[in-house]
């Protein structure tokens, strides 16, 4: 596969983990997207993929790859009677995991079809590994896995509208957007409170209430954004989520007026975090937080891989919130920059190699709070460039252009944001 995205910044340590995620994507797509590469989960597990596939568009061109093997996804649930199997192809049928309905890994079906098309234009369980569920246990995490599953559901029936409409199968589109509408209520009034808590009271719970926009009001969504903040905080910025969490917490965050807790967690470096394994020299991302333990030895739980691009999937914020770029239209033809700096990073720069061409975005800081933003637009492309502190909001097309502005008052704040001794706000 052809290389087509690159990523650096001002901070070594996160190029350093862009890198590793590189080195476990090649490591992993072979033939297959496997889990990993050296033991008995070299299998093409959808969960995995599901989450690492927008990362994946981005890194290489493997829209030939993953529509190939959604072929093989097809055949294997017509085999297994409509349902999804774990891995694809299904050489598990006969056991130990037969095919059952379940949330984040049957909804390869439906999330990775639309990833390729929002990135290619290609028409054609609960929150496993939490890392405070023990070792032997990953199933036993702190959000009620029902709760994954019923986010999941509404969110996966929004897009299948979505998709239904794009394919002009006008009736399943209302047919579907309706069903999206009655789930989202029933969502709201089985887990979230009048005052916009989510019951779990967990990071993923609220960061997937708050992605998939599952809350009725704005003061709903503001009162869960603030919790979400606390419970990062409270965390000490460690990572607290899992399979289905930490794909989308620093998404959560940064969408919500939190981007410099999006870039603690990011930074943070003790155990469990990204950074963590960075530390120990990994150079590639891990299956566990801690596969290897502070004093050098082994994980003994039984799940131990050092070679696992799941958790990996934190690359695609740092596309689209560090370096600034996502699509909006099919084939990047129209595409956002929106850089949004924090951290202390002084500077980053992204290229994507889009099916019309080089998209690129550089910024950095320069003397005091001004940023001076280059963006690339190829041919046939349009770029909606918005800088950090909103004096500018711009279309354009093919070109390279040059924009100055000032930071937004998230990224003027005060850094690093503080670690709370309760949930209630004790600093």
């Amino acid at each position: 596969m052809r290389r087509t995205g690159f990523f650096s910044c001002s901070d070594e340590d996160v190029n350093a983990l862009h890198r590793n995620v590189v080195w476990s994507m090649r490591g992993n797509f072979v033939s297959i997207p496997t889990d990993c590469p050296q033991r008995d989960e070299r299998q093409g597990w959808t969960g995995g993929i599901q989450i690492f596939s927008p990362t994946a568009s981005f890194l290489y061109d493997c829209g030939g790859m993953l529509s190939n093997w959604m072929r093989d996804v097809i055949l294997d649930q017509k085999d297994a009677g409509g349902v999804v199997p774990l891995v694809v192809p299904n050489v598990m049928k006969d056991g130990p995991f037969p095919a059952l309905p379940q949330a984040v890994w049957d909804d390869v079906v439906m999330l990775v079809p639309w990833t390729l098309y929002k990135w290619f234009g290609d028409t054609g369980l609960g929150d496993w590994l939490d890392p405070n569920a023990p070792p032997a246990e990953p199933g036993l995490a702190r959000t009620d896995g029902t709760l994954v599953a019923d986010a999941y559901l509404v969110h996966v029936t929004g897009v299948v509208s979505q998709i239904a409409r794009i394919l002009s199968l006008t009736e399943d589109a209302d047919k579907f957007a309706a069903e999206h509408k009655r789930l989202k209520q029933l969502f709201q009034d089985k887990y979230i409170t009048k005052a916009g808590f989510v019951v779990a009271d967990s990071q993923t719970a609220l960061a997937l209430a708050l992605l998939f926009n599952l809350h009725e009001t704005p003061a709903q969504r503001k009162a869960a954004a603030a919790r979400l903040a606390r419970l990062v905080q409270y965390s000490k910025f460690r990572v607290s989520t899992g399979f289905a969490g930490t794909p989308v917490i620093l998404h959560a965050l940064s969408e919500t007026g939190y981007t410099q807790h999006a870039y603690r967690m990011l930074l943070e470096k003790g155990c469990p975090s990204w950074m963590y394994p960075v530390t120990k020299g990994a150079t590639t991302v891990w299956e566990r937080w801690d596969s290897m333990l502070e004093d050098g030895t082994i994980n003994p739980g039984e799940m131990t891989s050092f070679n696992h691009y799941a958790l990996g999937s934190v690359a695609n914020w740092m596309h689209a919130r560090i370096g600034g770029l996502s699509p909006l239209e099919p084939g990047w033809t129209k595409f956002l920059v929106r850089p949004r700096p924090g951290g202390g990073l002084k500077h980053a720069e992204v290229e994507y190699l889009s099916p019309s061409g080089q998209v690129r975005a550089r910024w950095e800081i320069k003397t005091g709070d001004r940023l001076v933003l280059e963006v690339t637009v190829p041919p046939n492309a349009t770029a909606v460039v918005s800088l950090p502190d909103g004096s500018e909001e711009k279309t354009v097309g093919s070109g390279t252009y040059t924009f100055e502005g000032g930071l937004d008052e998230q990224a003027k704040g005060e850094w690093p944001p503080q670690a709370l001794l309760t949930q209630f706000g004790l600093p």
